[in-house]
């Protein structure tokens, strides 16, 4: 068994956090405090009654006096072909610029919501807490918008890698029947495969 270094510096612990997989998300908001949105990794899931999500940003951000104006945001989950806007959102690109990156609708509570993401958490902060180096902004969800199955973007040992979907578009296995040589009894069988999936 590894021993347990007990001397935890801060580089030694970013440096064990890198090696967890993490999805990948634009976090933004709109409002009196200003339009601002960061990538983030630090997004977790805290209740489904209310449906409750927490982020965590740091106090040095350029997007912190932005949030901290504002009542409201969208957790922005992103697939594997928005690694661009993931760049974008992050560093010191100005916020013009990050938002120019992509396409936004409005969501219900004025957040920016992400055209094209794999899911979208419109939230609304019931609550903050400082820890440390940053907020912790807990957050009820007001509206979902989520999209067609789509491969998902993680990031792991600071690196971008994608995860494929796996699920089966019924629409695709319903046009598989129709091609020469496939059988009834293998489209019924890829039909029940993908119901369990789903």
């Amino acid at each position: 068994m590894t021993a347990i270094d007990t001397n935890t510096t801060a580089l030694a612990y970013r440096d064990a956090m890198a090696l967890l997989a993490s999805a990948v998300h634009l976090v933004t908001t709109d409002g009196p405090g200003g339009r601002a949105g960061f990538t983030a990794s630090a997004v977790c899931s805290v209740s489904d009654t209310p449906p409750t999500l927490l982020v965590c940003l740091n106090r040095s951000s350029s997007a912190f006096a932005a949030f901290s104006g504002n009542t409201s945001l969208c957790v922005n989950t992103l697939t594997a072909a928005q690694r661009t806007v993931a760049d974008a959102f992050g560093g010191r690109t100005p916020m013009a610029e990050r938002f120019a990156a992509a396409r936004w609708t409005a969501g219900s509570t004025g957040a920016p919501v992400l055209a094209g993401a794999l899911v979208s958490f419109d939230c609304r902060i019931v609550s903050r807490t400082s820890v440390a180096t940053h907020d912790v902004l807990f957050c009820e969800v007001i509206a979902l918008a989520d999209r067609a199955p789509n491969d998902a973007l993680v990031y792991a040992s600071r690196r971008y890698y994608t995860v494929p979907n796996e699920r089966t578009d019924l629409r695709t296995l319903r046009a598989a029947e129709r091609v020469e040589g496939l059988g009834n009894g293998w489209a019924a069988e890829a039909r029940r495969a993908a119901l369990r999936l789903a």
